[in-house]
């Protein structure tokens, strides 16, 4: 599935009109909220299904990477349900899946339907992280698609602070216990349930929403295309140029297979081995590990279960913070710097918790740590998320959507997006066996992994920032 190539000349934009854009792309970008929220809320709820169902590390991780499953799946057939049904039909699809697994995981009879469950919010994720995007790209006018476009990024990381903020309420609410009960069901449920009321708004938000121009084009329903051209573009707008415009555009497509990436010595192209190098690094120094496992993990070494939450929580406020200093940054220092500074700034937090980690005493749920190794631990982690957040988390991003020539583009961010959820799907089941044996070990081994993006950086990635897409090479 493409999107809509706009001349570079720049339409005005009427405030109404803005607004109007604004308002429609807010309402896309809601599947963004959803996909921060329903990925990180299992966080909270891991230590109260752990001791609901008596489960141990290998169940754990697998109900826990379950929905990265199911985002694999929904991701690679949301472009395909998109051009047929349209991206409308599939936002509210979407809404209805995150629904359902938000009341089947809130209920579940076992461990394995929950982590069915799981896999059906996972399609969900997939589609999000696919149709917002792309509608957004397809309804914003040139002049200010790059920061429409941003609304979906920013929807996501704040998908994942709500989602640590109602987890500590509702654990506050039920005496700090996710076991804790609460209106006749224990926190834990509340905490995967709630997710029913941003998908109820999603589905009711995509209802008041126009349909995409492309779309509505490739269907050949041109009086409707015209609408929502002058509503987005401005009265002024010749639509009849504008559907001519769309129509060669949509004429000229290529549709890349996969062949088209093989060539070179190791199989696919140097280029496709980089943007899938970017998108493995990018998992593997363990960023979801704080993102699904930071309540147990912090439990892990003495904290209380309400405490960890709230932790939990301002570690999601920090990578609010740092994305928002990446989108300043990456168009003024360039994608390369901003990773190296990301890479060597995480290598060092790691590398600091490892250390940390490796003084914990005691045993089972009798753990801890001394006072100034505690302290190194909480803020190195803090600070771990600040970098990422402030480079690999929305450089990887960028660099994926430019890197590629014009002709594969779309076929190897497939590729490389099919690696990202692969290797975070293999960093997140494995982690609660990893730190059960040795949590040190388990993120001096991250920080290997961040130091090893420094080479791999320096030696293999090449700047994009200034360079046009069609000089992409």
């Amino acid at each position: 599935m493409s999107v809509t190539q706009q001349p570079v000349a720049a339409r005005a934009q009427s405030p109404d009109r803005l607004g109007f854009v604004v308002f429609i792309t807010a309402a896309a970008a809601l599947g963004g909220f959803l996909f921060g929220y329903d990925s990180s809320v299992i966080n909270g709820a891991v230590s109260g299904i752990q001791a609901r169902f008596g489960i141990g590390d290998g169940v754990t991780g697998l109900i826990v990477s379950s929905a990265l499953l199911g985002s694999a799946v929904g991701a690679a057939l949301a472009g395909r349900f998109a051009d047929r049904y349209g991206r409308i039909r599939v936002m509210k699809a979407a809404a209805v899946l995150f629904a359902l697994s938000a009341v089947g995981s809130m209920l579940p009879f076992s461990a394995w339907d929950l982590a069915a469950w799981r896999v059906l919010g996972g399609a969900a994720i997939g589609i999000a992280s696919v149709i917002a995007p792309t509608y957004i790209a397809e309804v914003a006018p040139t002049r200010y698609r790059g920061r429409l476009a941003s609304f979906q990024q920013a929807a996501i990381v704040l998908g994942i602070a709500v989602s640590q903020l109602v987890n500590w309420v509702l654990a506050e609410a039920a005496d700090g216990d996710t076991r804790g009960s609460l209106l006749g069901l224990e926190a834990w449920q509340w905490m995967l349930g709630i997710c029913v009321l941003p998908a109820v708004l999603y589905f009711v938000m995509s209802a008041m929403i126009p349909e995409s121009p492309r779309f509505l084009i490739s269907a050949g329903r041109l009086d409707e295309a015209r609408s929502v051209l002058r509503d987005v573009e401005g009265e002024g707008t010749d639509t009849d140029a504008r559907i001519a415009e769309i129509r060669g555009l949509i004429a000229s497509d290529h549709r890349p297979r996969f062949r088209d990436l093989l060539g070179g010595r190791a199989g696919l192209l140097p280029i496709v081995w980089v943007g899938i190098g970017l998108s493995v690094f990018q998992q593997l120094v363990g960023i979801n590990v704080i993102f699904y496992y930071s309540s147990i993990l912090w439990q892990s070494v003495g904290i209380d279960q309400s405490n960890s939450l709230m932790i939990s929580f301002i570690g999601s406020v920090i990578n609010i913070a740092g994305t928002a200093i990446a989108v300043l940054l990456v168009d003024r220092i360039g994608r390369k710097p901003l990773a190296l500074i990301g890479s060597a700034g995480m290598a060092v937090t790691l590398g600091a918790a490892a250390w940390a980690f490796s003084s914990a005493t005691g045993t089972g749920d009798d753990v801890t740590l001394p006072d100034l190794q505690g302290t190194v631990a909480l803020v190195s982690a803090n600070l771990f998320v600040l970098f990422f957040a402030l480079s690999w988390g929305v450089v990887v991003w960028v660099m994926l959507g430019e890197m590629f020539p014009n002709r594969i583009r779309a076929a190897a961010l497939s590729v490389a997006a099919s690696a990202q959820w692969l290797a975070n799907w293999a960093i997140t089941v494995s982690f609660p066996a990893m730190s059960r044996w040795n949590l040190s070990a388990t993120y001096a081994l991250y920080a290997a992994f961040a130091l090893g993006s420094v080479v791999f950086v320096a030696r293999f990635m090449k700047e994009t920032k200034g360079i046009r897409l069609e000089d992409m090479g």
